[in-house]
This record gives structure tokens, C-alpha cells and sequence, in this order.
């Protein structure tokens, strides 16, 4: 019990940490704290793990990979977590998150966009998710180029199981955190243009991670996926 709230104790200072540098960033930004969603993107980290920051108020977590998510899925039942898809998403793994997720944040090819759609379908449900945008357009990343996204919104627009709230991207690691400025940059201007273009409103720009999250929220991000800060490095 006594390493269990240490284990609490501790999961509640390096939130509180995050929390001061997130209600910065904003206050540089001149916005308001409200408007950052905070997302432990929770890949490798344990079930009692995330049930500690849970406890501390964090409620909205990301995962990278099915089968890992089932099982932390299925451990915290319990628990009101609001649970987001962050990592590349087959096809044929749609089928066993689509009841369990909130957000999809990589959707980038249209076969996905038509499976997630059917089985939404299937179940009366309409998936909200985030097209992800290869924004320093790396062979090594998965997401769209920036010139595919208008035609792929246009096509997912069809699909009456599926709602768009916004765009995702993992831009270049830059050391210095600046550096990566420009690509947060032009995810909010491709953000924007399709708002005006197609006269719709996209909520969601997530992006920025622990390394480079103050310049995201700065640049516009509106959901940021910290792991290392909060959870440590992991293999």
C-alpha cells in the first residue's frame, strides 16, 4: 500500500510539472487552458501505471498498439478513461477498437476510412477521428502528403460514419524545439484552408509531444500526446 502511494505521489508531481509548462505555453499563446487537451500517450506503460495518473486527474490516454490496448482496456473497465487511437491502425485490427475508442487521430488512406466506416456502421456509431498528415513528408512516417489531404477529405466526407475533427502529424525530432515551428505552422494553415475551403469547422490540431509540446500549443495544437515527461523513457 505504501509503494502504491508512493507510486501516486509521484505520478501527481510530474503531471502537476506538465500542467505548469501546458498553462504557460498558453498564457504566451494568449489562450485559454481549457482549449489543450492533455493525452498521456500511454504505450508500454502498465495498467497500474495509468490508474495512478488517472487518480491524479489525468483522463484521457492514447495507444499505439491493439493487443496492448485490449488488455489495459479490459483491466481498467472500471474506470471512466476516455481513450484515444494514436498509433498507425490496420485495417483488419478496426473491428476490435471500434466500441472502445473516443478518437482515431491516424487515419491517412482511404481503405482504412471505408473499414472504419462499415464497422461503425455495423455497431450505430459515428467515429470521430483525425487525418494524419506527413508534414516533413519522412518515407520513415506514416500520414498523408500535404498535397493529398484535400481529395482525401473530400472522399471521406462520403462516408456518413465518419467525422473529421481535425488533423494529427509527428513532425521531424529536432534538438532545438524551435526548429520544429514550421511544421506545427503549416498543420494549422492546412487546417485552415480546409475550414474555409470547405466551409466546415475542424476543432482538433494534435500535435506536439514531451519534447516539443510548448511550441505546438503556441502554433495552435489543441490535444498534445506526452509519454516520456510523464511516464519516463520506455524501450
Amino acid at each position: 500500500m505504501f509503494l502504491q502511494e508512493k507510486g501516486t505521489e509521484l505520478a501527481c508531481k510530474k503531471l502537476e510539472e506538465v500542467e505548469i509548462r501546458i498553462r504557460k505555453a498558453c498564457e504566451r499563446a494568449k489562450r485559454k487552458r481549457e482549449e489543450v487537451i492533455l493525452l498521456g500517450a500511454s504505450k508500454s506503460v502498465s495498467s497500474s501505471k495509468i490508474k495512478e495518473y488517472y487518480q491524479c486527474g489525468l483522463s484521457v490516454f492514447g495507444e499505439n498498439r491493439v493487443q496492448e490496448f485490449l488488455k489495459k482496456y479490459e483491466d481498467l473497465k472500471d474506470l471512466s478513461i476516455d481513450w484515444h487511437f494514436i498509433g498507425t491502425l490496420q485495417s483488419n485490427k478496426v473491428k476490435y477498437i471500434i466500441d472502445k475508442v473516443s478518437l482515431i487521430h491516424s487515419l491517412d488512406r482511404e481503405s482504412l476510412a471505408q473499414e472504419i466506416n462499415k464497422r461503425s456502421q455495423a455497431i450505430g456509431k459515428i467515429q470521430e477521428v483525425l487525418i494524419e498528415v506527413n508534414i516533413g513528408e519522412e518515407a520513415s512516417k506514416g500520414g498523408l502528403k500535404p498535397e493529398e489531404l484535400f481529395s482525401f477529405y473530400e472522399r471521406v466526407l462520403t462516408f456518413n460514419n465518419i467525422k473529421v475533427l481535425g488533423l494529427m502529424c509527428i513532425p521531424p525530432y529536432k534538438e532545438d524545439p524551435n526548429e520544429v515551428r514550421p511544421y506545427f505552422e503549416k498543420l494549422r494553415k492546412l487546417k485552415e484552408k480546409l475550414e474555409w475551403e470547405f466551409s466546415v469547422k475542424l476543432p482538433h490540431l494534435s500535435m506536439g509531444m514531451s519534447h516539443d509540446f510548448e511550441v505546438a500549443i503556441e502554433e495552435g495544437a489543441t490535444i498534445v500526446r506526452i509519454g516520456t515527461l510523464l511516464f519516463g523513457k520506455r524501450t
